[in-house]
């Protein structure tokens, strides 16, 4: 593991320290849990964004010849 230096505001860091001890946890796990969950997520959505595009390259739907204007689709 590497290690990573932040600076934060005194009354910030005093929040966070007792938001990690209501946790049971320390700043330094809690920091960890929140990026790898931020990294984990922002992978799941790389990897969706990657399958959309191989998707639509993959279809073969087609548009139809039928066109409408703007008016007609928010006509209620």
């Amino acid at each position: 593991m590497k290690n990573v230096t932040i600076a934060l505001d005194e009354a910030t860091l005093r929040e966070a320290r007792r938001i990690a001890a209501d946790r049971s946890t320390s700043l330094n796990g809690m920091i960890r849990e929140f990026l790898d969950q931020l990294v984990a997520r922002e992978s799941r959505a790389a990897k969706a964004r990657r399958r959309i595009v191989a998707l639509c390259l993959e279809s073969t739907a087609e548009r139809g010849t039928e066109r409408w204007t703007r008016d007609e689709l928010h006509e209620r």
